[in-house]
């Protein structure tokens, strides 16, 4: 149905394909296609330009429409749960996109013209095959939360620093076995997530990190997460005093 708040719901009705007469709705702001069994999206989908909020989570997309840049009014986009293995060049046209949810895809990489994507605060890329952070990420300058769980991430460039409105990063289950002096530069961290990676150890200025305030027990929680690494002795016994401990051990005297 739609509603006259320009608003439609097509969610768990079994679609593999969609109805023709759907890109006929030019004034649609929220569409949702979400757990259907879609493969593929028509470039009639560019023809919504009015569209806000777009969800295509749970189907059986294994790739986007490059019309999709075409919509120059969405905010949120969440394609998350599908069998996307890239995302086309043309999304990086969603100047307004504020949310992106890539998550538990195929993904291993974005195109570089996603760097222009300022207003975007929210982005999940979790559960894919993400070996580098992509370049584009460290120049969306507007994140405030970052989420890469679950892919194959060894290291974090020193650009991480340019992510200076960061308060929720989040790379859990990784294989990162170093964590970059600059991460320590992002002053509004409030939830820095590490654990069940091959972290060794910590840098010297993880002090500076004032807002994580502690050591976090539940997923959620605000604070340094950082259970199953294999940390080295000393960080190990110190971090049992808890994060206060650990930032006056780290501290030059």
């Amino acid at each position: 149905k739609c509603s006259k708040q320009n608003t439609l719901s097509l969610a768990m009705r079994g679609l593999n394909g969609t109805p023709v007469e759907l890109w006929e709705l030019r004034e649609l702001q929220k569409l949702n296609l979400s757990m259907n069994s879609l493969c593929s999206l028509p470039p009639a989908l560019g023809t919504l330009d009015n569209l806000v909020v777009l969800n295509l989570w749970g189907n059986n997309l294994s790739s986007l429409p490059p019309e999709i840049g075409l919509l120059q009014k969405l905010r949120v986009l969440f394609a998350c749960r599908n069998r996307l293995s890239e995302v086309p060049e043309e999304l990086g046209s969603c100047a307004r996109l504020e949310v992106l949810s890539l998550a538990n895809n195929q993904i291993t990489g974005l195109p570089g013209s996603l760097a222009t994507m300022n207003s975007l605060t929210k982005l999940n890329l979790s559960h894919n095959r993400i070996v580098h952070i992509p370049t584009c990420v460290y120049s969306m300058k507007g994140l405030v939360f970052l989420h890469l769980a679950c892919n194959r991430l060894e290291t974090i460039a020193d650009q991480i620093q340019d992510l200076v409105n960061l308060k929720i990063l989040i790379v859990e289950g990784n294989s990162i076995h170093t964590l970059p002096k600059t991460l320590c530069f992002l002053e509004s961290l409030e939830l820095l997530n590490v654990d069940f990676n091959d972290l060794q150890n910590v840098p010297m200025e993880m002090y500076l990190l004032s807002k994580l305030g502690r050591l976090a027990c539940h997923p959620m929680d605000k604070g340094l997460h950082i259970i199953h690494n294999p940390l080295l002795k000393p960080i190990q016994e110190v971090l049992q005093g808890g994060l206060s401990a650990l930032y006056n051990y780290l501290k030059p005297t």
